[in-house]
């Protein structure tokens, strides 16, 4: 698909870090926007940023793990716009840093459902539309763990792992509808985002006092504007799969040969 002005886009999670940066790449494409995210007090700072240029981008507080919280998204979506065509299934939360075995039970529910569940309900509301439409697309924001193995975070692995293999599929099934349609799974590495802050906000994690909100000195990473750019490419090309930042490939290659060499032992 292409990314214009007559391009409408939702954004889960949209109010900061890779969220944001989609909206700020898509404004710059002149597309309407709408951007939802489950913390309303960062809605209107963000929508203020985004709007300065004359964008138009709406806010819409969603929690993605509500389903009837996702529809009433998508019926506001096409209240105020008549269509879409960019589904964004962008919110997020990582797990804390134990091995499985020490990961409780709440944490994997709130991991399920934010990062799989909520990825499953916007597909869920709004692929219909896209279907009815004849055109459109979905990208699902998963990471690099969802390619090759995190250890000490299961639960978000599982689901970044979860995440794509849907996408996957997903793509397949829009394309038997209609081959305009088509899905894409985003894999950054490291990002610049306050994603461990936001983390902590919502009870996900606890974070001690002195963890800076930048991760700019833990190594190379891009910012959420970078990735947000590298999404899009994808999207306009019908790639499904997109894993910008430094390591990516080479970790994902290495799990790929493990994995082949581990299936060639059973056909010997």
């Amino acid at each position: 698909m292409h990314i214009n002005s007559d391009t409408v886009a939702v954004i889960t999670g949209g109010a900061s870090g890779i969220g944001f940066g989609l909206a700020e790449s898509l404004v710059h494409r002149g597309a309407r926007v709408i951007i939802s995210d489950i913390r309303e007090d960062a809605l209107e700072p963000a929508l203020n940023l985004l709007n300065k240029s004359g964008a138009h981008v709406v806010g819409y507080p969603v929690d993605v793990a509500d389903r009837r919280s996702v529809e009433a998204l998508a019926a506001e979506t096409m209240r105020l716009f008549g269509r879409v065509d960019l589904v964004c299934n962008n919110a997020g939360l990582i797990s804390p840093a134990a091995p499985l075995w020490e990961q409780d039970e709440q944490t994997w529910q709130r991991m399920i459902g934010v990062k799989l569940m909520g990825v499953i309900n916007g597909t869920t509301a709004f692929a219909p539309q896209l279907i009815a439409q004849g055109r459109g697309h979905i990208l699902n924001t998963a990471s690099s763990g969802g390619l090759s193995p995190l250890p000490s975070r299961s639960p978000y692995t599982a689901t970044m792992h979860a995440v794509v293999g849907l996408t996957e599929t997903l793509d397949l099934e829009l394309k038997q509808v209609n081959p305009v349609l088509g899905a894409t799974v985003l894999c950054p590495g490291l990002v610049d985002t306050p994603l461990g802050h936001n983390s902590a906000s919502l009870g996900a994690i606890t974070l001690p006092p002195s963890t800076p909100r930048s991760i700019r000195d833990l190594g190379a990473s891009l910012t959420p504007r970078e990735v947000a750019e590298a999404a899009l490419g994808a999207v306009e090309a019908g790639t499904v799969h997109v894993g910008p930042g430094e390591g990516v490939l080479e970790r994902t290659r290495a799990r790929v040969e493990r994995l082949l060499a581990d299936l060639a032992v059973g056909v010997q």
